[in-house]
């Protein structure tokens, strides 16, 4: 039995945005040349050109206005990039594969009664300013979990964000699209063996702080810092969710796996 082809993705309007080194703004004076630059506001695909860093940044400006993103790499490690090639672009982005991305969204309380709100696409991480240890209680979906945790700090990381800071926190990294986020502990001195968690990404995670006078501790949302907090709560956002596109051949359940077994 023959199936059918996959239906390929219009494409007329192309909006090239690129980071500040020089072989992305090369590439963007390429591009823009080639297949023509039209404003972000009215396109049906943003191609951004660069690192995971600034897929991060361009993932946030596209927040409210669902237009997908097909990143290239022109940075570093480009975990979330294609390869970058200039022939052939208008095709390559009609055949992408989507994958969806949901925020977090963080609401911080601080010692002087403000509230900031922000979201995260990678993590939200609370981290100690002081010489002293953090004391962090957890509540998942209002069910006391750590009652006290001494440690550096903790994180929530998404999907996309698990390959990130996450990681290098020795978090597990999550498959893109998976209904799983992760819940990691930054240098935890007690509980001692505690490794961190993973959740289903409707839980609604908060985190008291403990002592916060004495034990100073900062959250942050991706780009979003707030001071002394002395609560934050943490929880999937119901209302944006952003499509990244990538190659057939990028293969990216196959990077998440080979990732994991690197030496």
């Amino acid at each position: 039995m023959s199936s059918s082809p996959p239906e390929l993705r219009a494409v007329s309007e192309i909006a090239f945005v690129a980071a500040q080194q020089p072989e992305a703004q090369e590439a963007l004076t390429h591009l823009a040349h080639r297949y023509g630059n039209t404003d972000p506001d009215r396109a049906d695909v943003i191609v951004a050109l660069g690192g995971d860093g600034f897929m991060l940044e361009s993932l946030h400006g596209a927040i409210g206005n669902g237009t997908p993103i097909f990143g290239m790499n022109r940075g570093t490690v480009g975990f979330l990039m294609n390869e970058y090639r200039s022939d052939g672009l208008v095709e390559r982005i009609a055949r992408a594969q989507s994958v969806g991305l949901r925020p977090l969204r963080m609401t911080a309380f601080t010692m002087n009664g403000d509230t900031v709100t922000a979201l995260a696409i990678n993590e939200v991480s609370l981290l100690r300013e002081s010489r002293m240890a953090a004391k962090i209680r957890i509540h998942i979906d209002e069910i006391e979990r750590l009652d006290e945790m001494i440690c550096d700090g903790v994180l929530v990381a998404t999907p996309a964000g698990s390959t990130a800071y996450n990681l290098s926190a020795h978090g597990p990294i999550i498959p893109m699209g998976s209904d799983l986020i992760a819940l990691t502990p930054i240098s935890v001195f007690r509980p001692r063996r505690w490794r961190g968690a993973l959740l289903p990404r409707k839980a609604v995670i908060a985190f008291d702080i403990l002592q916060p006078e004495l034990r100073p501790v900062s959250a942050t949302a991706d780009y979003t810092e707030v001071r002394d907090v002395r609560r934050v709560e943490v929880h999937q956002d119901a209302i944006h969710r952003l499509e990244v596109l990538f190659d057939p051949e990028h293969n990216l359940e196959e990077r998440i796996l080979k990732e994991q077994f690197q030496p």
